[in-house]
């Protein structure tokens, strides 16, 4: 299936992409919004990959193994610091994209064991190898933890009930196929959410878990924002609420005044703005939604960097 980056216009707009301007794309993916970004820069500008994913960063260093602009890193995206200075120390950025949750071909690719719809090894892993899988926390972990993965990170309301027949069923037989615990999923709680098949809270939340990816995601923010040149942008595209509050509060405290200095005449530089928020939040429209309907639920944000003490 060919890859289509979700938001591409709007990202690229959302970038303001230089032709000598310093990239990062955080997510590489499969590389169509990296693919857009170095078609806009000239031979001194530059683009950084970055990915966990070692069949990602293969296809990457493949296709951009002529292109001096380009440097690829296999490496998850709290670890973007140590790889910008492997190109050039204290390296900053004129943009960020963050294009997060799990890129089509790894949710095609069944052998992953992202998928509820496709027959495969209860796996997860972004890192292809690396970790605990899947089917080692559903058949490891106790009733009261899989409760507590399928609450915080699903936001699942039949979690009590799901966790219970799993570690029924895993008793006799432990899970290990993707559809054996979706099939389960739908039988014990069946949903009337549109669009949303009953096992997709479940499949995410241990994705989520697996993968650690809010934590990863809060450190990266942070790593980004210090790495962003004056007026340089940082553009996110979540998928779920989890990810978006995380990204919304981040940008929100980092455009905002120390609360301890709120309303006092005289703000020093520590406590002043950091961001400026550049517009509001970017949907999909119907006719990419209709196009790709894996964009209906991104959600672009993004905040551009001010001088230190420059007032939003």
């Amino acid at each position: 299936m060919e890859h289509t980056p979700v938001l591409l216009p709007q990202v690229l707009a959302a970038l303001n992409v230089r032709a000598s301007g310093v990239y990062l794309d955080a997510t590489y993916g499969r590389g169509g919004h990296a693919g857009a970004i170095v078609e806009k820069l000239v031979a001194d500008g530059r683009l950084l990959c970055l990915d966990r994913d070692p069949v990602a960063v293969a296809e990457a260093r493949t296709r951009f193994a002529a292109d001096s602009r380009v440097s690829v890193f296999l490496a998850p995206f709290s670890a973007l610091a140590a790889c910008a200075d492997q190109v050039a120390p204290g390296l900053k950025f004129d943009g960020i994209l963050f294009d997060l949750g799990v890129s089509s071909p790894q949710l095609d690719d069944p052998a992953r064991g992202f998928s509820f719809m496709q027959d495969g090894p209860l796996d997860m892993r972004m890192s292809a190898g690396v970790g605990p899988t899947a089917a080692d926390v559903v058949n490891g972990a106790s009733e009261t933890e899989l409760i507590r993965i399928f609450r915080e990170f699903g936001e699942e309301r039949f979690a009590p009930r799901i966790a219970r027949a799993i570690v029924a069923d895993r008793a006799s037989k432990p899970f290990e196929r993707t559809l054996e615990l979706a099939e389960m999923i739908s039988r014990v709680a069946r949903t009337r959410e549109r669009h949303k098949h009953p096992a997709t809270r479940v499949f995410q939340a241990l994705r989520i878990h697996v993968n650690g990816e809010l934590v990863e995601l809060e450190t990266a923010l942070f790593a980004a924002f210090e790495r962003l040149a004056p007026h340089g942008r940082l553009a996110v595209i979540s998928f779920h609420s989890l990810e978006d509050r995380i990204v919304k509060q981040f940008m929100r405290r980092q455009a905002s005044t120390d609360p301890v200095y709120a309303g006092l005449p005289f703000v020093p530089a520590h406590a002043a703005p950091k961001l400026r928020l550049v517009g509001k939040s970017i949907q999909a429209d119907d006719e990419e939604t209709a196009r790709n309907p894996r964009a209906r639920s991104a959600r672009l944000r993004v905040a551009e960097r001010l001088h230190e003490g420059l007032a939003a």
